[in-house]
């Protein structure tokens, strides 16, 4: 066996040298602090800031090693992080207001960071049917799939827009049914996600030009959409990797409204088979719809208006009929967000 001390000063140094520096390599890696990410849907355009911090080294930085899972639904998500299967996940504000209702002994769970700022609910109907108004809708059909937040929140629209809450009929359709339903005029209206539905109905022969659209932040309804989640008991066992988390996909917000069409190379980088075109427009319509508001070009991405957040609680718990009403200290917790100079990514209102 060759010894060290037989070797040549330089060789000597040049080995201890590499030596250390694999022991330091190796404690950074475990220094890394593992997280479970749980997205709401798919590897699609709207997950892209997420995948961008991860694949640009953005939470390695932070001393993250974050694993990012696509989803099936908000509802999912906030269960599985509930259970600990995952420390953190993306999902539905409103959604994670009824968990915390529905399990008042269960354990905690957060919202930490709002990324849609306002609700991406909307209500559709084709321009040739003669709707144009919510007033328009009274008396006839939407179609939706049961759990959709535009069917679960119409008490909300129908009330800020003066209509009774029985004043339309509802068709509960599976969520791959309901643009075919309105595209061949078999129901009325249907809700859904903007970005979501709008893509469907153009894919199926409607374009922006043919549809009437109602976003509910538009027409009265002032509930947040959808929020990064965390597990109290994980956010409390390690507070500077969620600071970490955020500041984190913070950063990558910011280069993903500054170049869309970039951000969502990442998301092809890990599903191949995605429309790149398609989940771009898919992006900037999340963008334009959901993140870039008022509000949040006053007062920064990712935080929430007191007063604001306790009014839509209320109002969740009294459409959805909820056993009790969280409070906004149990749906968010503001610690863990970056400084507020730091979440200006947009223009200022009125820029």
């Amino acid at each position: 066996m060759l010894m060290l001390a037989s070797l040549p000063f330089a060789r000597r140094l040049l080995l201890v040298g590499a030596s250390v520096t694999l022991a330091l390599s190796s404690l950074n890696a475990e220094a890394q602090t593992p997280i479970r990410f749980q997205l709401d849907w798919r590897f699609e355009g709207p997950a892209a800031p997420f995948l961008m911090a991860a694949e640009r080294g953005y939470f390695a930085e932070e001393g993250l090693n974050v694993q990012i899972d696509v989803g099936s639904g908000s509802a999912g998500a906030i269960n599985r992080v509930a259970s600990g299967a995952y420390e953190m996940g993306f999902g539905d504000l409103n959604a994670l207001v009824e968990f915390l209702a529905e399990n008042p002994d269960g354990p905690g769970i957060h919202g930490v960071y709002i990324v849609y700022d306002g609700t991406p609910t909307s209500i559709f109907v084709r321009r040739d049917s003669g709707i144009a108004s919510p007033a328009d809708l009274v008396g006839k059909t939407i179609a939706a799939p049961a759990f959709d937040t535009g069917y679960r929140a119409w008490g909300i629209f129908a009330a800020a827009n003066g209509l009774a809450e029985d004043a339309v009929e509802w068709q509960n359709v599976d969520p791959t049914l309901r643009e075919t339903l309105l595209t061949r005029g078999d129901v009325d209206a249907i809700t859904g996600f903007y970005f979501t539905s709008l893509l469907n109905l153009e894919e199926r022969g409607l374009g922006e030009d043919e549809l009437t659209i109602m976003p509910f932040p538009d027409y009265g309804v002032p509930l947040y959409g959808n929020a990064i989640i965390v597990s109290d008991a994980f956010a409390e066992a390690n507070p500077d990797a969620v600071r970490g988390f955020l500041r984190a996909f913070n950063r990558a917000l910011g280069d993903t409204l500054d170049d869309p069409q970039a951000a969502v190379d990442y998301v092809k980088a890990r599903d191949g088979l995605i429309d790149t075109a398609m989940e771009t427009r898919r992006l900037e319509l999340a963008l334009q719809s959901a993140v870039d508001t008022p509000d949040a070009r006053q007062n920064g991405v990712g935080g929430v208006d007191e007063a604001r957040l306790a009014s839509a609680i209320q109002l969740v718990a009294d459409a959805y009929d909820l056993p009790a009403v969280p409070s906004p200290d149990q749906v968010f917790d503001a610690r863990y967000l970056p400084p507020v100079e730091e979440r200006m990514l947009l223009p200022a209102a009125g820029e």
